[in-house]
């Protein structure tokens, strides 16, 4: 490495996973052209990697917030490019960063431009991108019928409490909510295996709302509850049959139960819309396109799928990717708004993304094209433009802390905890 060529991250090499760093190059040539790469591996041993090459300014410096990517793994000027466009090494893989504990870890490197290779690296520099801001507990819980992760903010409180349903285990958004102040338990609607599940029971996700409202940190009214995929089905159940359920977040879900029968007090409640295979669309890739392998929930003879979300009190906040190929979230989200507003609800806010995907998740991670469904035995497609979808995480992320922060009310906090 040179002795003179500096590589900064601005204002700390140390920051939240969903906080933007600046990336400043200095002690270079005057107009000297560089590649700027950014490499990392996930919890499963993959490794992700994006690169950008740059012209330095007349005193030899490369700011990423000012300067234009020429080429590489995207163009133009994109602060954080280098992180969301990094890309794995192998086809159809998801980058797998879900144990809060545990930081992403980011290599920043300066390269000489060579027409071949990498060219020898002038300088580096380490970003450590922390799940959990100092303070914040991590409490594995196992209670009832229900298991999942309690993230509790430092200090006294009272904090607003957030139920997140996760289709799969996975700790990144409950600890980063937690890091912004929330008290979230996080519950993965799967804990193992989902080729035997014959059912699915309501009543464990309310065993997890009635122990987040016991905490004694927690101050709000009701709870909130943030959801994706096969969550967001689960989540609006719990809107509508369950109480206690102050603020709705649903992402690119289903407006109807799907793939198992929902169950509550012992009686059955929901049929599941099912995956017809037989419309897959297989691609050059490999990933295979699913999105219209769901029934229509609208038809007659599945309208005992649809979720009666014109019964539920809390505010819904219904985010659809345009572009998702998983399943018509948009298509979806349309449905509960038609029909919300035909029984005179207006309890509810709406946005889409146009050129983003399924993947929505808190920003800055890498963009994932295409991976293997939980539920089915081959990798999919799931759609968004990388870029695009990158701006949409940022939004959206904000949009759901102020939803909370603005539809959930604080009571006083409880006085004893039940764990």
């Amino acid at each position: 490495m040179s002795s003179q060529v500096r590589l900064r991250l601005l204002p700390s090499a140390r920051c939240l996973f969903d906080e933007p760093v600046q990336v400043k190059v200095s002690g270079l040539r005057a107009r000297q052209v560089v590649t700027v790469r950014a490499t990392s591996t996930d919890e499963k041993g993959v490794k992700f990697s994006s690169s950008a090459t740059y012209t330095a300014d007349d005193g030899g410096e490369v700011d990423l917030e000012r300067d234009p990517s020429l080429g590489g793994s995207y163009v133009g000027v994109e602060p954080m490019g280098l992180l969301w466009s990094m890309k794995a090494d192998m086809q159809h893989k998801y980058f797998y960063k879900n144990q809060a504990l545990l930081p992403h870890i980011v290599v920043f490197s300066v390269h000489e431009e060579e027409e071949e290779g990498e060219g020898r690296v002038l300088a580096e520099a380490t970003n450590e991108r922390l799940l959990m801001a100092e303070g914040v507990s991590r409490l594995p819980i196992k209670q009832g019928g229900f298991q999942g992760v309690l993230f509790t903010p430092p200090g006294n409180g009272p904090f607003l409490a957030v139920l997140d349903l996760c289709t799969f285990m996975s700790e990144k958004r409950g600890s980063l909510l937690a890091s912004r102040g929330f008290v979230v338990l996080t519950v993965p609607v799967f804990s193992g295996r989902t080729d035997n599940i014959k059912e699915l029971h309501l009543d464990l996700f309310e065993e997890a709302v009635e122990f987040l409202q016991r905490q004694p940190k927690v101050g709000s009214k009701g709870v909130g509850v943030v959801s994706r995929s096969k969550g967001g089905d689960i989540a609006l159940a719990l809107a509508s049959f369950v109480s206690g359920i102050e603020a709705i977040v649903w992402i690119n879900g289903s407006s109807a139960n799907v793939a198992i029968p929902l169950y509550y007090k012992k009686r059955h409640i929901l049929s599941p819309i099912c995956f017809d295979l037989s419309k897959v669309i297989s691609t050059e890739s490999g990933a295979r396109m699913i999105k219209h392998c769901t029934t229509n929930p609208l038809a007659e003879e599945n309208k005992s799928s649809l979720v009666p979300i014109e019964r539920a009190g809390g505010r819904f906040l219904f985010v659809a990717s345009a572009d998702d190929l998983n399943w018509d979230s948009k298509g979806f989200m349309e449905n509960m708004v038609d029909r919300l507003r035909q029984h005179g609800k207006d309890h509810f806010e709406s946005v889409c993304y146009a050129a983003a995907g399924h993947m929505l998740e808190p920003p800055f991670g890498p963009f994932c094209p295409s991976a293997f469904h939980g539920l089915l035995s081959f990798p999919v497609l799931w759609g968004g433009e990388p870029k695009a979808h990158n701006e949409a995480e940022v939004h959206c992320w904000e949009m759901i802390q102020k939803f909370f922060k603005t539809y959930l009310s604080l009571n006083a906090p409880n006085i004893t905890a039940s764990l």
